[in-house]
């Protein structure tokens, strides 16, 4: 019984911190399309590049990498 209930309590951290992980991926990505369109591609691209780098199998980074292919094919 007692292990059956550290099983779920380790379960449940390991979601949590997933969550966690993918909340600050979604939260990057608002803010870089935010200065998307204040026109400020510089900060984008780094926030598009942090994405990538901290969270590389994630959709959010899938995303991140579409919008800054896009930004260096674009001139501003």
């Amino acid at each position: 019984m007692k292990a059956a209930l550290l099983v779920a309590l380790f379960s449940a951290l390991l979601l949590t911190g997933c969550t966690s992980g993918e909340k600050k991926a979604t939260e990057l990505l608002e803010t870089a399309r935010f200065e998307e369109k204040q026109n400020n591609r510089e900060h984008a691209q780094k926030l598009y590049e942090e994405i990538i780098k901290k969270y590389p199998d994630s959709a959010t980074a899938k995303e991140a990498a579409g919008r800054l292919n896009e930004l260096k094919q674009t001139k501003p």
